[in-house]
């Protein structure tokens, strides 16, 4: 089964400051560090490490994305429909102070800049049953939904960042939800026990299957026939910043790969926790080989 993520490419600056920029002040930054990331390039890469063969589709600045596919590219992913514009790629501009707050300013650029037409042609390229991987950082979302519907792709969704755009896509098309707490409760639109997010979901989506993510509780899978509880694996954590499109890459090269579910989030666990006990969002993404060498007891340094 091929795999198709239509998603976000973004560079990342990360300024390390004292205190972070007040209206009409000037500050000085202690350090710079940029990164590749959006989390469509960040679950591209883990489900290409994971094995999977994956396309990405998107957006980039012809004078500016050229780092961003390198990425994809060390990582074994096709970038052949990756369309270069002369518009600036997205990017973030992230402060963060030395007690380890953050702030930050997002500019969509390119990633807001989908055609229907590279809609089209890139789904042009794919066939019914084939994964499309979906998020919330690209524009023309809703056609985009619609017409792989049209064709039979199985449609994935993480829907962050979440905001009120989620709630007035097809939802109805979706075939798996990836979500944590806070996107299953904003999604609900209700406050109850997390354990009770999954149920509640397919009350409303009987024909999707639900990952429910809970950072060092584990996770839940529940679909029409089943339920799968998955434990965390007991790491030090250092750095959570790509450990949800770790899980949601490996989970679903695993789908793709017609592996059992109980396997698929065992693995996606793994690879999550090996990505926590790391710095940084896509350098942090283990290879299938580390997964595989894991043990739950073992600790990454």
């Amino acid at each position: 089964m091929n795999i198709l993520c239509f998603g976000s490419l973004n560079l990342d600056k990360v300024y390390r400051v004292h205190h972070f920029v007040q209206p009409g002040e000037t500050v000085s930054g202690l350090s710079l560090e940029e990164h590749c990331g959006g989390k469509g390039l960040n679950q591209s890469v883990a489900m290409a490490k994971a094995g999977g063969r994956v396309w990405h589709a998107g957006c980039v600045g012809r004078s500016d994305g050229q780092p961003l596919l390198q990425t994809l590219e060390n990582s074994g992913v096709d970038i052949s429909l990756v369309r270069r514009l002369d518009h600036p790629t997205g990017h973030a501009i992230i402060q963060v102070e030395e007690s380890g707050q953050n702030c930050i300013l997002l500019y969509g650029g390119a990633n807001q800049q989908i055609t229907t037409e590279q809609i089209d042609e890139t789904l042009a390229q794919f066939q019914a049953g084939d994964l499309l991987v979906l998020q919330n950082e690209i524009n023309n979302l809703p056609y985009l939904m619609e017409a792989a519907s049209r064709k039979g792709l199985t449609i994935v969704l993480n829907p962050s960042p979440m905001d009120a755009s989620i709630l007035a896509l097809p939802l109805e098309h979706v075939s798996y939800f990836l979500l944590n707490e806070v996107e299953a409760r904003e999604l609900c639109g209700e406050d109850r026990a997390v354990e009770e997010y999954p149920q509640l979901l397919l009350e409303r989506f009987p024909h999707s299957r639900i990952v429910l993510t809970l950072g060092a509780k584990g996770c839940i899978y529940q679909d029409a026939c089943h339920r799968v509880e998955q434990p965390a694996c007991k790491v030090k954590a250092v750095d959570t910043t790509a450990a949800g499109d770790t899980f949601t890459g490996y989970f679903l090269a695993a789908v793709a790969q017609d592996t059992p579910i109980e396997e698929a989030l065992k693995t996606a666990t793994k690879a999550a926790a090996i990505s926590v006990s790391r710095h940084g969002a896509s350098p942090s993404i283990p290879t299938k080989a580390e997964v595989e060498a894991f043990s739950p007891d073992s600790q990454e340094n």
